[in-house]
């Protein structure tokens, strides 16, 4: 059954189709069992990637023409709300398609598409995106990773670091310096894992989300063709970025509305059990007062990404409603997560109850992504 806490204006039989298809798929091969094995090892088994591509789990957005559904964020939205409700936050399949496959299907040259997004739907290819290096952040303007064109080869120079996806990733699409013009020296070129050059460095060990690898990846004279440079034009990758953030960022809170919807489920289940002083916890006004508060927060969440997911569809959303919808509802995850575990008493603390993990979960949305206080740089600039 979902977590979310009501219907969407946007439900169609078409998506309820795909969700109750999604939900018998997790639940015969996502048990938790599985999951529990996948933060152990702190990485997805590879083969669910197959496994995901041969349902149609991934490259939702990719064209048919290319093998995919062509369909549109909704579907992402059901799929980020269906890992969020089994705390499979840590399989990196929402990164994969609506973050990273967004750029090849926006700004692609007809060779680049043909050549990658059919495996990107069927799991030959998983997506990565290396945007973040030690001292920039989410300045990325600052970065220093280069490429220079020798003949018909790009040679990449550089570090990058938090980077998701990035044990698992066969593709990965490097933010770079072309050349020194400020923002418009900026490009994106596609870098397949097994370039001579490339290394990728540990797993990193994160204080949540443990099943998501994230590594630090190394470019040491990496030799890629010339047509690796994401839609054949230098220079355009600071827009390129720039266009797409709205859509990450949404996806972003989608998953911590996800979160704070499974920690609420939880919490209302428990102090409905849960006795004290002779009375179930529920009964005690300070507990109904407390989910009646995140309740209601989660109901205005849902709503505010119904209509950013509209404006999206159409291509209206715009960089500072999709930072206010980042900023506002990550903010309120992690305050309404925090609230839950409170009310769990000793037993939030354990690791063995699940909101416990999803209070460490939640910690970074309001880091990735740009952090809370990048989003509030952005929207001051309009007041």
């Amino acid at each position: 059954m979902s977590a979310h806490s009501g219907p969407s204006p946007y439900t169609t039989e078409d998506l309820d189709m795909f969700r109750d298809g999604l939900v018998k798929f997790l639940e015969s091969e996502c048990p938790p069992e599985a999951i529990e094995r996948w933060n152990h090892n702190k990485i997805v088994d590879r083969e669910m990637w197959t496994k995901g591509g041969e349902f149609g789990l991934l490259g939702l957005g990719v064209p048919e023409e290319y093998g995919g559904m062509g369909a549109d964020f909704r579907h992402e939205r059901i799929l980020i709300e269906e890992f969020g409700a089994r705390g499979m936050e840590g399989w990196g399949v929402p990164l994969h398609n609506s973050i990273v496959a967004p750029y090849l299907i926006a700004f692609g040259t007809d060779e680049q598409k043909k050549r990658w997004l059919p495996k990107v739907v069927t799991g030959e290819i998983v997506l990565g995106i290396a945007m973040t290096e030690p001292g920039t952040g989410s300045d990325l303007q600052g970065i220093r990773t280069r490429a220079r064109l020798e003949g018909d080869k790009w040679v990449l120079n550089g570090q990058k670091t938090f980077i998701s996806n990035g044990q698992t990733a066969d593709l990965i699409l490097v933010v770079c310096r072309t050349s020194d013009n400020g923002s418009r020296g900026i490009s994106l070129i596609a870098v397949e894992g097994d370039r001579v050059g490339f290394t990728r460095g540990r797993n990193l060990d994160k204080m949540g989300r443990a099943a998501q690898d994230t590594s630090e990846l190394f470019f040491e004279d990496v030799r890629v063709p010339a047509d690796n440079l994401v839609g054949g034009v230098e220079g355009k990758g600071f827009g390129q970025l720039m266009q797409m953030l709205p859509q990450e960022r949404l996806g972003i809170a989608a998953m911590g509305l996800a979160i704070l919807e499974r920690a609420l489920k939880l919490t209302v289940e428990y102090t409905r059990e849960r006795q004290a002083f002779g009375k179930p916890l529920m009964e005690f006004q300070n507990t109904q007062f407390t989910l009646a508060d995140i309740k209601a927060k989660a109901v205005i969440a849902r709503s505010f990404i119904d209509t950013c997911t509209e404006k999206l569809i159409r291509g209206e959303l715009d960089a500072v409603t999709a930072s206010i919808a980042k900023l506002w509802i990550t903010e309120t995850e992690l305050e309404g997560v925090n609230k839950c575990l409170q009310l769990f008493g000793g037993y939030g603390y354990m690791n063995e109850y699940p909101i416990a993990q999803l209070y460490k979960d939640a910690r970074i949305d309001t880091i990735h992504g740009g952090t809370s206080e990048v989003m509030k740089i952005l929207i001051s600039r309009t007041l």
